[in-house]
């Protein structure tokens, strides 16, 4: 029942203050967001590591289809679900902090509402409830990037955003239903719930071809090199308060399906095909530093280092050892509170800048204002990985993983680590330190911009001194869900 309120709560708030007035739409749709933070801390405080699948509710949805309304929580989506409230509750505060005009209060409908699907992505334990919400997650951001999006072109950006992404839910709606359809034995009652799936093995090629399909959707949604032509123009035209929980939080949705859904129903494919998801990995890794050091727009600089860690993240899926996969889970929740924090201080630092984005036209600040540049560089140590950062045992498990299963790809993989380095430095020393920009004003954080990034980078420190937290709760559901696919790469 608490998952089903959690579920419901941001949407159901959200729809409300549709119809309130702005000034009260914001408030309410901030308490709603909080609201929703405090039960995801909740169950964080209730889970019991070990217990397996915990809160589960399971009712048949469409009893002709086999589809169940089954949702649930285990180790493996528990800091996921709070890592999205988080960015939900940090992008609605910021959004008050900014006047959106007339409709204002739909912005809020639409921010809310893609958190319930978001959540309802990570809870879901129905194969065909997942397909719902991860087709749904995506069409608030629509909304919002028509109508309150950058630049003369945005309808058309957003646009292909779209396109892309509902291509790949397209492949992966029609490998769903082929599941659901084959896997079904002789005289048996058709089933999408993830527990009658793992059970009704399909047979090897089947896997195969139903695999790639569901792996093209995930890797467009990351987005991962070379399905990421939508990035740069989705990323141009978001608002920056909406681009940090989209950036965070959406990627994450398609990394954790290989977890979920691609290893415990498609075991043989996913060994199968190893080889080609770390060759894109690494491409992923490569591309994506080479490009966050070459751009010259600082929310680009980030989105293409969000492909480099995307990349990070699969490199670890598809080690196929325990080591890789618990450091991609711990990964995922790393980078999402690292990315919401990076997108608000770039669109701080933007105000400043007369409204440019370009780090050519930034700079010279940070001794005028201490507080923000000392946020900021616990933010950009953290990018890069830092030894003592929160991302650091992250990259650290995961290479150690790949390093026992590729030591090649390992080897290469060690240089993304460098490349890092330089992109994450160059964005504060050109945004901190340069000569200041004609345009620049230097002054200190407000006090407002303050109340959401503080406890954001203070999440990121309390990460890097204690990583257990989310280790020790994750590990034996980790453990459970890579080991189909390890005992057939044996």
């Amino acid at each position: 029942m608490i998952l089903t309120i959690l579920l419901a709560l941001p949407a159901a708030v959200g729809l409300v203050a549709a119809f309130l007035p702005r000034a009260l739409a914001s408030k309410l749709a901030a308490l709603g967001a909080l609201g929703a933070l405090g039960i995801a801390v909740a169950l964080i405080v209730d889970y019991q590591a070990g217990d397996g699948m915990q809160h589960v509710t399971d009712k048949v949805w469409i009893a002709d289809l086999g589809i169940h309304y089954k949702i649930g929580l285990d180790g493996l989506n528990l800091f996921l679900i709070a890592l999205t409230t988080l960015g939900f509750a940090a992008s609605v505060i910021a959004c008050n902090f900014r006047d959106w005009g007339e409709k204002g209060s739909l912005l809020y409908f639409h921010l809310l509402a893609a958190e319930s699907f978001v959540l309802g992505a990570f809870l879901a334990q129905d194969l065909a409830l997942f397909v719902v919400f991860f087709d749904l997650m995506l069409i608030p951001f629509y909304f919002i990037g028509v109508t309150w999006g950058l630049g003369e072109n945005k309808q058309r950006a957003v646009l292909k955003m779209v396109v892309y992404t509902f291509a790949g839910s397209l492949l992966m709606l029609a490998a769903v239903i082929a599941t659901g359809v084959l896997a079904t034995p002789e005289g048996g009652q058709i089933s999408f719930a993830l527990s009658d799936l793992r059970e009704r093995t399909l047979g090897t090629g089947t896997q195969e071809w139903i695999f790639l399909l569901i792996s093209f959707a995930f890797l467009v949604k990351m987005p991962a090199f070379p399905f990421h032509g939508w990035m740069p123009d989705g990323y141009r035209v978001l608002p920056i308060e909406v681009l940090a929980v989209f950036s965070a939080v959406l990627s994450k949705v398609a990394a954790y399906g290989f977890l979920r859904i691609a290893f415990p129903v498609y075991p043989d494919a996913a060994a199968h095909f190893q080889d080609l998801l770390l060759i894109l990995a690494l491409c992923s890794i490569l591309y994506g530093s080479v490009m966050a050091f070459t751009v010259d727009n600082a929310r680009l600089v980030a989105g293409y280092s969000s492909v480099a860690q995307l990349g990070f993240i699969t490199l670890g899926i598809f080690a196929l050892n325990d080591q890789g996969a618990q450091g991609a889970v711990l990964q995922m929740v790393n980078h999402g509170l690292v990315v919401i924090p990076l997108m608000l201080i770039i669109g701080i630092l933007a105000q400043r800048a007369g409204g440019s984005e370009s780090l050519r036209n930034m700079g010279g600040i940070a001794f005028r204002a201490p507080v923000l540049a000392t946020l900021f560089l616990i933010v950009a140590l953290a990018t890069l990985a830092m030894p003592g950062s929160s991302n650091f045992m992250g990259e650290f498990m995961i290479l150690l993983g790949v390093f026992e299963s590729k030591l090649a790809i390992a080897c290469i993989a060690f240089t993304g680590v460098a490349l890092a380095a330089v992109y994450a430095l160059r964005l504060f020393i050109g945004a901190m330190h340069n000569r200041v920009g004609s345009e620049v004003e230097s002054r200190e954080i407000s006090l407002r911009d303050g109340l959401v990034l503080v406890p954001l980078v203070a999440i990121i420190v309390a990460f890097a001194l204690y990583p257990q937290l989310a280790l020790h709760r994750s590990e034996e559901s980790v453990v459970a869900t890579v080991q189909p696919v390890v005992e057939v790469a044996k």
